[in-house]
């Protein structure tokens, strides 16, 4: 086992020139890093998934569990984070840990500034963790380890200029261009669920109004279900009938089951928030133009039944539509463990460190062991 609990990692500045370099040379670097199986953390608002990955993205063991309670410190989801490790690293040999964290993290990969859904304000996530872990730690926000996932081994291969956009609770985003994630000065670019899209619209839990994320989102699908069910709408009585009368019931998942078996609430649900998603990614064409948006995250699941009104809004909605190149709309071949797993491939361009070090540990039990050995060697030959 690499892995331990008392184990006290070094901490402070010393760590930021080193992630700096780590950012600016990530295109090289995957190509070269250590072929060593890493662990993946995805923390998001309702799970935290962990997972052992190897150097071709492959998922040796994966483990889930419920976020902890929003309202509880944030000790709690790191000691979490820490006991999922832990358990993974009983059954493999982990040489670094990668977190996905849902929220903005600070240039030098270390802070979650600010999480909308989880009670992290300024929280030094990666000293924390890797204070009780034996091994490097990297921090990412989760859109960014989702976006390079599919641009190493799912729907972004070969793609140069990448906008990833991931619809779970909320929505999250991250830009690749010539293979290198965009963080911004500041570490927090991306965050495309919070452009208001409707002056004074449904509040937002990040405190402003008509976020983008309140109009195409899972919990943009289940308020709009809820709300008509509640009323009882006659529209909505497939759905009452599903769950018994028990609104607080409905979930994303069960609105796309109905949807595929034909529910026409559900189908027009699921339209609406495709709308919403176009009209929000011909914004983001005119400002980034990249060559493909790769769309990710629970919503996802629901395939063209959103994505298909997703490019109808985007052709009607895109500025200059006839006489520009359009680019691609795709559904994320990675699914929900596209964020794991870019988290834990990430890990890697910092494994070499936790490398070395075990390597000159072994070099130095090795040259004692000579030594021992000609000691016991003089002694016997007196």
């Amino acid at each position: 086992m690499s892995t331990y609990g008392t184990f006290t990692a070094p901490i402070g500045s010393r760590r930021a020139p080193a992630l700096r370099t780590i950012g600016t040379r990530e295109r090289r670097s995957h190509l070269t890093a250590p072929r060593v199986p890493t662990v993946g953390i995805d923390i998001g608002g309702t799970k935290v998934m962990a997972g052992v990955v190897d150097a071709d993205g492959n998922i040796l063991e994966k483990l889930r569990t419920e976020t902890p309670d929003k309202s509880k410190s944030p000790k709690v989801v790191e000691d979490t984070i820490v006991e999922l490790v832990l358990d993974l690293s009983d059954r493999h040999d982990v040489h670094a840990v990668g977190i996905g964290a849902a929220g903005w993290v600070d240039a030098d990969r270390n802070r979650v500034l600010f999480a909308p859904h989880l009670s992290w304000r300024n929280e030094p996530l990666r000293d924390r963790i890797a204070g009780r872990l034996a091994v490097p730690v990297l921090v990412d926000n989760d859109a960014n380890t989702a976006a390079w996932a599919e641009w190493r081994f799912g729907a972004g291969r070969d793609e140069d200029h990448l906008v990833m956009i991931t619809l779970g609770t909320g929505i999250g985003g991250a830009i690749l261009e010539d293979g290198q994630v965009k963080r911004g000065k500041y570490g927090v670019a991306g965050e495309f669920g919070h452009m208001q899209v409707v002056p004074g619209g449904h509040r937002c839990p990040c405190g402003n109004r008509g976020c983008w994320e309140q109009y195409s989102s899972g919990n943009a699908l289940v308020r709009e279900a809820r709300e008509l069910a509640a009323a009882d709408s006659p529209v909505a009585y497939g759905i009452i009938e599903h769950v018994k009368g028990n609104v607080a019931d409905i979930t994303g998942p069960m609105i796309t089951e109905l949807a595929r078996d034909g529910d026409a609430m559900c189908i027009e649900l699921l339209q609406d928030i495709g709308q919403w998603l176009g009209v929000g990614i011909a914004n983001l064409a005119a400002a980034l133009d990249p060559s493909c948006f790769v769309i990710g995250g629970g919503v996802s699941a629901a395939d063209d039944l959103l994505i298909g009104p997703a490019r109808d809004a985007f052709k009607r909605h895109l500025t200059g539509r006839g006489y520009r190149p359009e680019a691609r709309i795709v559904r994320a071949q990675l699914g929900p463990e596209a964020g794991m797993v870019g988290a834990a491939d990430l890990a890697r361009l910092v494994a070499r460190r936790f490398r070395r070090a075990k390597r000159r540990r072994v070099e130095r039990y090795e040259r004692y062991e000579r030594f021992a050995a000609q000691a016991r060697g003089m002694r016997e030959s007196l």
